[in-house]
């Protein structure tokens, strides 16, 4: 997995938007009472939480140990939670739906992912998911580069999976899942505060501070895109989507 660190509070103190943001993503799932469903790169629990409260059986899993410690004194009641490596889940034929909001572009190894997807899966189960995809974050990244080179240092290696449609569907397809729909979409995506872009980089993107004071890094950032990202008072990060729905082939069980 990544190896990105994260402050959980200050994930649902400042990034709240990442989960509700996935409310339709939630809809596009469309999970049923009773069903099985793995809520992969849980976070801090809100969407297994949600799940639960219509009576979906959901699991949660994340790579974060911080997530999942938040996840669960947030939601003591639900012993749901668990640290999880998505490239090897371990379950086999367990789940009716997995689903999974703004992670699967963290994670290394596609292609692993998608096989432990599939693997997890019922025959007839659905993999429903969305997360970065080409071109996300496109303006951040340029210039964040751009200040990083003018300080005389090499650009920041990025830890991101941003696939097109196509590549990704080439991923899902190779591990036996039957693509049923995929598209991408820009999402302009305000952020908390004025200090919202500051933020946003603490919390996602810290390896753009190597070796960079960081008053000094925030400033040149901001002056480079303020044109673009700052409108009506907010920062705006602009983010790519890449949603996609697949399922695996066989009958469901009945």
């Amino acid at each position: 997995m990544s190896t990105q660190t994260w402050d959980a509070a200050l994930y649902d103190r400042h990034h709240g938007f990442v989960a509700s943001y996935g409310q339709d993503l939630l809809e596009l799932l469309a999970a049923l009472p009773g069903e099985r469903v793995l809520d992969l790169g849980c976070g801090t629990g809100d969407h297994v939480a949600l799940l639960r409260s219509r009576r979906v059986a959901a699991d949660g899993v994340d790579a974060s140990a911080e997530m999942i410690a938040r996840a669960g004194d947030k939601y003591p009641d639900f012993p749901y939670f668990a640290v999880a490596d998505a490239r090897e889940l371990g379950a086999e034929d367990q789940y009716d739906a997995v689903f999974s909001n703004a992670v699967l572009h963290w994670v290394p190894e596609p292609e692993r992912v998608a096989a432990s997807v599939a693997r997890a899966l019922r025959p007839g189960g659905r993999f429903v998911a969305e997360f970065g995809g080409a071109g996300n974050v496109g303006t951040i990244i340029r210039a964040a580069q751009e200040v990083r080179a003018e300080s005389g240092l090499p650009a920041a290696p990025l830890p991101w999976y941003y696939p097109t449609v196509g590549e990704y569907a080439l991923v899902v397809e190779g591990a036996g899942l039957e693509v049923r729909s995929a598209w991408l979409f820009d999402r302009p995506t305000v952020l908390d505060g004025t200090a919202g872009l500051q933020n946003w980089v603490r919390m996602f993107a810290t390896f753009l501070l190597d070796g960079l004071d960081e008053a000094a890094f925030f400033a040149a950032l901001e002056e480079r895109v303020r044109e673009t990202l700052w409108r009506n008072g907010a920062w705006w990060a602009d983010y790519r989507r890449l949603r996609l729905v697949a399922v695996k082939p066989g009958a469901p069980r009945g």
